[in-house]
């Protein structure tokens, strides 16, 4: 009996009655084994039962009249048929034992030859088999879905990274088509070629590498920061093969850029404001002695010095209400529904006299509905009135263009502000919206960074990507409404 202590049913697939009997005599004397035999001698209801799941094991004669046997086993295996087949014939010959077992038959047996014993090893050895095969199908099809599902890109390459497999999280991460990514080697996809030097060289060395941060180039020139694991493997056959995992860590690092800004302008408020306290008393000191001589009769000589205390106490003075302003951002919030195409011409009509003197070109191309946000109109308006007075200064006169673009995704609305400027190099790029940093001459470098505030206090995130020559451009996401 089997383990489940249920009769193994067999179909015999031959179209002479005696070689079925002689065969299904063999089957039924095998000890301990409970065995239900059934017979076809007609192709199409072989092909029937063949491709029904209701037995365990076929033999199949491998003359069928006008189709053989191997005919029957290629097509009831194209149909689904899972279950173990075992071919028969009067005559073996080798070319015949080779296609059967290349076409999928778990055995080929001899009739002439076919005994007791015979038979009772290849049933249990084909069932047996069928069940290990079985098994690794349900493997591999869970960790294929696992591989399919998963968030994250999974991947294999050959032993010199060209790409062989790839799941779908790919398209969504790096934007190429499947049938692309496997005409691309991995490294094509690294942002430097430091990166690539090193992860290479880790690689071959250990034979791993895990968790090793890096910059990916998307299809459309994205940059996404990622974490990549890739380790050597070997193959059945023998040949080298590398398997990985890429984690998308754009979203992490720009919420700690972000966090790390926030922090920093925080910093810098608090700094401002015991600063403009510890200023403002002796100052006003100093603005009261000033009017108090002023009052009284003194030369014109003298009076030109007090002229000049009491200018440069009063532009003091304002320095540091502007300092305080840009540190007050938040605090001074108010939100409403609003259209970021609206808000976006308003800034726009603020800068025409700077595109119109600089004689700048204008290109705006906007999403059709209104990208409807919780916004603080003036404050936003500001804010990109910031980015383009610096775009425009950026920019050479006749030669320059500008760009705008409001559009949508699923989860967000994307304003991107975008010159051909002079661009920024690496070092200011690092401490852009940093307080107080500027590279213009005149500036005290509180623009971006109250322009950031005032992102960053909707809740919203802002990239920068800038190329020295050729550009700059301001990518900011604000939630839907």
């Amino acid at each position: 009996m089997n383990k489940n202590n249920q009769s193994l049913r067999i179909l015999i697939v031959d179209d002479d009655e005696d070689d079925f009997f002689i065969t299904s005599d063999y089957i039924k004397t095998i000890p301990n084994k409970d065995f239900k035999v059934d017979w076809s001698y007609n192709y199409k209801d072989a092909l029937e039962k063949l491709t029904s799941n209701q037995y365990h094991l076929y033999f199949v004669d491998y003359r069928l009249g006008i189709k053989t046997g191997m005919d029957l086993l290629n097509d009831a295996i194209a149909f689904g048929c899972e279950a173990p087949i075992i071919l028969l014939t009067g005559k073996g010959t080798q070319e015949i034992d080779i296609k059967a077992m290349e076409s999928g038959a778990y055995d080929y047996l001899i009739k002439s030859e076919l005994n007791t014993e015979k038979l009772e090893r290849c049933i249990r050895y084909s069932l047996e088999r069928a069940s290990s095969i079985k098994a690794l199908k349900a493997n591999e099809r869970k960790y294929r879905s696992m591989f399919e599902k998963s968030k994250d890109v999974v991947f294999i390459t050959t032993s010199d990274l060209r790409i062989v497999d790839i799941n779908y999280a790919a398209t969504e991460l790096l934007e190429f088509e499947m049938e692309e990514f496997l005409l691309l080697p991995l490294p094509s996809l690294f942002g430097h070629e430091k990166v690539l030097n090193y992860f290479t060289r880790v690689l071959d060395e250990l034979g791993e590498i895990n968790d090793y941060e890096l910059d990916m180039v998307a299809k459309n020139g994205d940059v996404k920061n990622c974490i990549i694991s890739a380790s050597f493997e070997m193959s059945i056959d023998g040949e080298r093969y590398v398997q990985g995992i890429i984690h998308d860590n754009t979203a992490r690092k720009r919420a700690e850029k972000t966090a790390l800004q926030a922090e920093k302008l925080a910093a810098t408020g608090r700094l401002v404001r015991t600063l403009a306290h510890e200023v403002r008393n002796p100052l006003n000191n100093i603005n009261l002695s000033v009017e108090q001589l002023m009052q009284q009769e003194i030369d014109e000589d003298a009076r030109v010095y007090h002229e000049i205390i009491k200018r440069n106490g009063k532009r003091i003075g304002d320095i540091i209400s502007e300092l305080l302003n840009s540190s007050r951002v938040s605090s001074q919030i108010k939100f409403s529904p609003a259209s970021l195409q609206s808000v976006m011409d308003n800034a726009i009509a603020s800068a025409n006299d700077r595109l119109t003197l600089k004689k700048i070109s204008l290109q705006k191309k906007y999403c059709g509905e209104p990208a409807m946000s919780m916004l603080d109109e003036e404050k936003i308006q500001l804010a990109f009135l910031n980015i383009i007075i610096n775009a425009i200064e950026a920019m050479e006169e006749e030669k320059g263009m500008l760009q705008v673009f409001v559009s949508s995704t699923e989860e967000e609305h994307l304003v991107e502000i975008k010159d051909n400027g002079s661009g920024i190099n690496e070092e200011s790029m690092q401490r852009l919206f940093e307080p107080y940093f500027t590279s213009k001459r005149n500036g005290m470098g509180l623009g971006l960074a109250a322009t950031l505030n005032i992102i960053q206090s909707h809740s919203a995130h802002v990239d920068v990507k800038s190329e020295v020559g050729a550009g700059t451009s301001f990518l900011i996401g604000f939630k839907k409404m």
